[in-house]
């Protein structure tokens, strides 16, 4: 699963090689990709390395080699790329995390008890990632865990709210909602781009994300930059 940002260097790092038999330099893909510094570049490059989808040669100058492309790419089979500057074939399954205006309403599940909810992919319960959504999946879920309103369900990847029996692979209901009180379990978008799920307190005129592990440290925002996005309901797990 890759962020927008590894999916689109994915693209160019593959078709400057189809094109120059070589891989871009780090001013290429910074310039391609509109960052401002090269360590977005390498943070990129090691994400795709450590997902398999790219290989650095050892002793070579501008050496990646891709290994392979995402399923939902159409030139996944025969490796061949979409035309410079373009994405295409991005489902997309990388949204910048606003969910508002985005989810259907819940939709019974014909001959049970069940509601089937949207579900939009994993959620950083961890360091802040940007949520996934895929507007195929769904899942079906107890109607008495619902209550009124909207509401959603995320994936969760990470432990940092473990301590508060969240795991990663969890199924987290969410209620959708501009507000919560302090203490609730939120659905947090940060600076319009990211999206995290923490534990929300109030501290005067800042918002802090709280984990519910020690092992990680909580984030403290002016109230500009978190805007809720739902408060987490229920929870489903998979043993």
């Amino acid at each position: 699963m890759l962020t927008r940002k590894q999916y689109e260097l994915l693209v160019f790092v593959n078709r400057h090689l189809h094109e120059h038999g070589v891989s871009p330099s780090f001013d290429e893909m910074k310039a391609a990709l509109g960052l401002r510094s090269k360590s977005g570049i390498h943070r990129l490059i090691t994400g795709l390395e450590e997902r398999g989808f790219i290989r650095r040669l050892a002793h070579r100058a501008r050496a990646l080699e891709v290994t392979r492309l995402p399923e939902n790419h159409p030139g996944a089979a025969s490796r061949s790329m979409a035309p410079a500057g373009t994405v295409a074939g991005f489902r997309p399954n990388v949204i910048q995390g606003d969910f508002r205006g985005s989810l259907a309403g819940a939709v019974p599940a014909q001959g049970s008890q069940a509601v089937q909810l949207p579900l939009y992919g994993r959620i950083a319960a961890g360091a802040p990632i940007e949520a996934v959504r895929d507007n195929t999946n769904t899942i079906d879920v107890p109607a008495a865990m619902l209550g009124s309103g909207e509401h959603f369900a995320l994936e969760i990847a990470g432990d940092s709210m473990i301590d508060a029996g969240i795991h990663d692979g969890d199924t987290v209901i969410v209620q959708r909602c501009d507000t919560a009180e302090s203490g609730a379990i939120v659905v947090a978008l940060i600076d319009d781009n990211e999206v995290t799920l923490k534990r929300l307190r109030r501290r005067g005129a800042s918002i802090a994300l709280e984990p519910a592990n020690k092992n990680y440290e909580t984030r403290i925002f002016g109230p500009d930059r978190v805007r809720v996005q739902g408060k987490a309901v229920g929870l489903i797990r998979r043993f």
